[in-house]
């Protein structure tokens, strides 16, 4: 991947003079956000730059194994942390996000914040004006999948990945490997590249996939269960969707992220060419998740149904309880009319 000479120059010169830096992503963060992050913070330590790495939301358990998790700050749990890293940050690194209006309760923070801002991601319409420098590629994996390229262009690695600490090259797969679904979608043949390199540099990829896929709860899989047997709906226009009621979450005292995945197997089905997940929430804004197939837009859907937006195979939004309908038994028939359109 080739970048701008004169934005990698521009790049090394803000992570040289920053003595501060703060890196953010974005609210309930996934596997990208999380590994791009502490990749990034995990490099810059190698520099000597104590980076601190704030999220709006918690970190997912199957997250936390990655190196810097218990180190995150978290703005939902310590507001008054999370205003001083931005009051003494002089470089602020964003990560996996578009706009600065995805990180909701920090957009305002952020903003007035004076400190030189970069943006490094992989989503449709960036919003440059907001950034003092712009690393926007689309086609690529994931914000880790750039975050890689971009390390590796910058003269103290000079193109050998190896150089990479252990744990920004495990960060930086994870991240990499769930924003793919395992290589089940957004891939590219620099993905392929990326990954071959990871690993013959020393990278675990079965200790990854462990960690991401194979330590769950036994609540994650019966809940799964359950909405897959009893939620499940087909709809004539070959999509999918489900409801995740509060009362379901509650039962089983799920956690956040726990489901993660779940809107992906109804893809499986070969008449259905979108999968919808929706996620009541106890204030009314109902969570959306939309992945398509090839040839069917999730992100036009996400766009003019749900306040959202994305990937054109994997997007997201939400829809207002009082806004959208007048009431959550009026959620299903809205779901159907949306779908229909696809």
């Amino acid at each position: 991947m080739e970048f701008a000479r004169e934005d990698i120059l521009r790049l090394e010169a803000f992570l040289e003079a920053s003595e501060r830096p703060c890196i953010l992503s974005h609210p309930r963060p996934d596997g990208d956000a999380a590994g791009s992050a502490l990749a990034l913070a995990s490099y810059l330590a190698s520099r000597g730059k104590a980076a601190k790495v704030l999220l709006p939301d918690p970190l997912p358990e199957n997250l936390r194994f990655l190196e810097g998790a218990d180190r995150i700050i978290v703005a939902a749990k310590t507001p008054e942390a999370a205003r001083k890293a931005l009051e003494e940050s002089d470089l602020l690194l964003c990560v996996d996000f578009n706009c600065l209006a995805r990180l909701e309760t920090l957009e305002q923070p952020v903003r007035a914040c004076p400190a030189p801002r970069v943006l490094i991601d992989h989503h449709l319409a960036p919003e440059r004006e907001s950034f003092s420098l712009v690393f926007s590629e689309t086609q690529v994996s994931s914000a880790s999948e750039l975050l890689f390229w971009l390390l590796k262009a910058l003269p103290g690695v000079s193109g050998d990945a190896g150089k990479l600490s252990a744990a920004c090259r495990t960060a930086l797969l994870t991240g990499m490997t769930t924003d793919t679904n395992n290589f089940a979608n957004s891939v590219f043949p620099s993905t392929f590249a990326m990954a071959s390199e990871l690993i013959a540099s020393g990278v675990d990829r079965d200790f990854v996939l462990d960690r991401l896929y194979r330590d769950f709860r036994e609540e994650r899989v019966r809940a799964m269960s359950e909405i897959l047997l009893q939620a499940l709906e087909i709809t004539p226009d070959g999509a999918a969707f489900f409801i995740i009621s509060e009362e379901l979450w509650q039962r089983y005292g799920l956690r956040e992220g726990e489901l993660e995945g779940l809107v992906n197997i109804p893809l499986s089905i070969g008449k259905v060419r979108l999968s919808a997940s929706l996620k009541e929430t106890p204030d009314g804004v109902w969570r959306v998740s939309l992945r398509s197939k090839k040839g069917v837009s999730a992100n036009r859907i996400a766009r003019e149904w749900f306040h959202g937006g994305g990937h054109e195979q994997a997007s997201g939004g939400k829809l207002v309880i009082g806004e959208d309908v007048s009431s959550r038994e009026e959620v299903p028939a809205y779901v159907r009319k949306a779908l229909s359109t696809l």
